[in-house]
């Protein structure tokens, strides 16, 4: 995120990754506001462009093609990005509720969520039709699809109901599609029969005369089933029935008709149109809450209704950048008027389309070129995100803050060293209050009757393992990486075979308003503590400042018996290696930091950091392991020599079983590496015949330092199979064994094949 040593004074907070955000974003990343924390909310890290949907169901795109990847774009507007879908608001306290963790404060909100078909008016529908949108769920089914017409031995009825631009298109790209397929496999073409329907008498009923001739035209020569006049009465598996009694067999059935949003907007009290759209005036805010804008398909203009389409989306993004920057720094937004005419552009599956504006139309390969290229251009705009030159020192906008506030802003400028650069009393105090910490019977002061220190008893026949680790925020959602430090700093304590019991926790958040530092410190603390609660470990106490980052660190205990401590030096010759974890997250994030690295790879770095070792190293003590540690900052090499030195062994280690997280061949390959890797390549001399190892790919990824890593244990060779077997059971989906262990010999110790 771009660094900033102004004070956070606003939040703005937008809800969903849409065509209208995305231009929101981009324009805050071009022309930021200091002072406002921008936070993006999103269900998904890539938004699709509906307007290349049928190209990519053609066969004519990939998913990059068509997805604009919100990572890079957060980070180039200086964003906080949220993955999560969001499921209310309470307009009064102004916070956004996402599951499972805190809400999040907002000072001004923009929704651009888009719209969902509509199901509960078609009985029958919910749980059998196939939703077009969300299309990141579409896109999953359409697979699923292809598979079921692939290995069918008969015929394959599909049906797509709505007859407008959306239903037409889709239902002739998804022809066209399983066509081509069929006739790579030497099947014929009419194993497969499309079914249209619509409630109007006619196809497009928006569209001019000429457009719908064509369309219809086509749809008759490619053999499409037109359903047409009647509306779709109910449905059931393998079944339409019409309003008129007509019965329709069919083995799938998509929808692409009657929009709806999401219940929880009306459910909030914003005010809500017939069928629950957010209403808007001109300048896009909500006629009821000045607080709340909308835009794209879930917003409804009141005095300018238009059709559910990407066009007005896109165009929108404009003015609600505009209107969002004005109402932040206390003016009055402007009103939009969206454009009556617009270009329609229709792909008829193949490389041709179908055009319209106004009482025109037209038709062709050249027309479908002209679509591409506009497509391509509007992806453009988003991956291909400008280097932004750094700018003096920003300072507050007039009219971003009160004399209030700018009095309070000018106190937290000349913060002290010492302690005086701890939080407040009062907002730390109203942060406790809302931590959950697990309570022990062997912690007798803690959190819940706090002291100077806290006081913990070890239970006879126990010993105590310590450990503790700190770093700063590797991702910039301050909740997540509370869950991330907590699973790092744990991963000592079950790498040594032992049960967690306390933890102190040292966090460093940015100075600012007590109102934004409190925030923080709840979304950091809170999910530091949920991980700390399910491994059993109490937080007994802390200590908070305020600084340039945000960070956090761990102190923690834990308790193992004697005899069942892991230590590095258990290594025995004949033991398999198992790796918990694949590895990869210090060239991700080195990736991420230059807007290099795809969101789904970060996203999967996440996940693999979010996720526990406990239940790892439960299952490596089960099948007898020798030796343990965890893989850190030093990389799967470094922590493999460590072992292999106190064991007095050798290790081959077999390069190509090492699992690699998604995205991490490719940002290594590309040199973006993390800047503790030089250093880590310094134990290259570990390494017999280094040269030949060093012309694998995988070869870099030996020395990435990793956060929130596995475990890499030693385990016998005649349990290591049923060992893998039960990570696997456990979740730990990529755990394998990567290598062997061997007597000591003369050369290097670690032998890489």
């Amino acid at each position: 995120m771009r660094e900033t040593t102004v004070p956070v004074v606003k939040d703005l907070v937008l809800i969903g990754g849409g065509h209208t955000h995305v231009a929101v974003l981009k324009r805050f990343g071009m022309r930021p506001v200091p002072g406002v924390r921008l936070t993006l909310i999103t269900r998904d890290v890539h938004t699709p462009y509906s307007g290349m949907l049928p190209g990519l169901v053609a066969g004519h795109y990939d998913f990059d093609d068509i997805h604009i990847d919100l990572a890079p774009l957060s980070r180039f507007a200086g964003a906080r990005l949220f993955h999560q879908p969001v499921v209310g608001l309470d307009l009064d306290r102004r916070i956004v509720r996402c599951d499972g963790r805190p809400p999040v404060p907002y000072d001004l909100l923009s929704i651009n969520i888009g719209s969902t078909p509509s199901l509960r008016e078609v009985p029958g529908a919910a749980g059998v039709v196939v939703p077009v949108k969300p299309i990141s769920t579409f896109v999953e089914r359409w697979q699923r699809l292809r598979a079921r017409v692939t290995e069918a031995t008969g015929l394959v009825r599909i049906g797509v109901v709505g007859a407008g631009a959306g239903g037409v298109e889709l239902t002739l790209s998804m022809q066209f599609a399983l066509h081509r397929m069929l006739a790579a496999l030497g099947r014929p073409a009419g194993a497969t029969e499309c079914h249209l329907f619509g409630a109007g008498e006619t196809i497009l009923a928006t569209h001019n005369r000429g457009m719908r001739r064509r369309l219809e035209r086509v749809l008759r020569e490619r053999g499409v089933h037109m359903h047409l006049g009647q509306t779709v009465a109910s449905v059931s598996p393998g079944l339409i029935t019409c309003s008129d009694g007509t019965t329709v067999a069919l083995d799938e059935i998509l929808w692409v008709t009657q929009a709806g949003a999401a219940p929880w907007l009306g459910e909030a009290g914003l005010e809500v149109d017939e069928r629950g759209f957010v209403c808007v005036d001109a300048t896009l805010r909500s006629v009821s809450h000045p607080r709340v804008f909308a835009a794209g398909d879930v917003a409804a203009v009141v005095n300018h209704p238009r059709e559910k389409a990407g066009v007005f989306a896109v165009r929108q993004g404009a003015p609600l950048a505009e209107n969002l920057r004005r109402v932040l720094l206390g003016r009055s937004p402007r009103p939009f008027r969206p454009q009556r005419r617009f270009l329609t552009l229709v792909s008829t599956g193949g490389r041709h389309a179908v055009g319209s504006r106004g009482p025109w139309s037209f038709g062709g390969a050249a027309v479908w070129r002209w679509k591409d290229w506009l497509d391509r251009r509007f992806m453009a705009r988003y991956s291909q995100l400008p280097v932004m030159a750094p700018g003096s020192t920003p300072a507050l906008e007039p009219g971003l803050a009160s004399p209030e506030v700018l009095k309070e802003i000018s106190t937290a400028a000349m913060r002290c060293g010492g302690c005086g650069s701890k939080v407040g009393a009062t907002p730390l105090e109203r942060v406790l209050d809302q931590l959950r910490p697990v309570r022990r019977d062997d912690v007798l002061i803690g959190l819940e009757s706090p002291d100077d220190a806290a006081v913990v008893t070890v239970p006879p026949g126990k010993v105590q393992v310590r450990t503790v680790d700190a770093f700063r925020a590797i991702v910039s959602d301050p909740f997540v990486f509370g869950q991330i430090t907590a699973n790092h700093c744990l991963g000592d304590i079950f790498a040594m075979g032992a049960e967690a019991q306390t933890a102190l926790a040292v966090a460093t958040v940015p100075f600012g308003l007590d109102t934004k530092v409190e925030d923080t410190l709840v979304q950091l603390l809170t999910g530091a503590v949920g991980v700390l609660n399910d491994a059993g470990a109490a937080l007994v106490g802390g200590h908070t400042s305020e600084g340039a980052d945000l960070a956090l660190g761990l102190s923690l205990t834990g308790l193992s018996d004697p005899d069942a401590l892991l230590r590095k030096s258990g290594l025995r010759p004949g033991d398999r290696l198992v790796l918990t974890k694949g590895i990869g997250t210090g060239t991700l994030f080195a990736a991420e930091m230059r807007m290099r690295a795809k969101g789904r790879w970060i996203d999967g770095a996440i996940q693999a950091m979010r996720q526990s070792s406990r239940a790892a190293a439960a299952a490596l003590r089960r099948h007898g392991a020798t030796a343990c540690t965890d893989v850190t900052g030093f990389g799967l090499l470094g922590h493999l020599v460590e072992m292999t030195k106190a064991s007095g062994v050798d290790a081959r280690l077999a390069l190509s079983s090492v699992p690699v997280l998604d995205g991490a061949l490719e940002t290594s390959g590309a040199g973006l590496l993390s800047s503790l890797h030089p250093h880590n390549v310094r134990l290259r001399r570990a390494v017999a015949d280094v040269e030949r190892a060093a012309t694998d790919p995988r070869y870099p990824l030996l020395y990435d330092p990793q956060t929130a890593g596995g475990l890499l244990a030693g385990v016998p060779a005649d349990r290591a199979d049923a060992c893998v077997d039960d990570l696997h059971a456990q979740g730990y989906d990529q755990a394998v064994v990567i290598g062997s262990v061997e007597p000591r010999g003369d050369a290097a110790p670690i032998h890489v094949e």
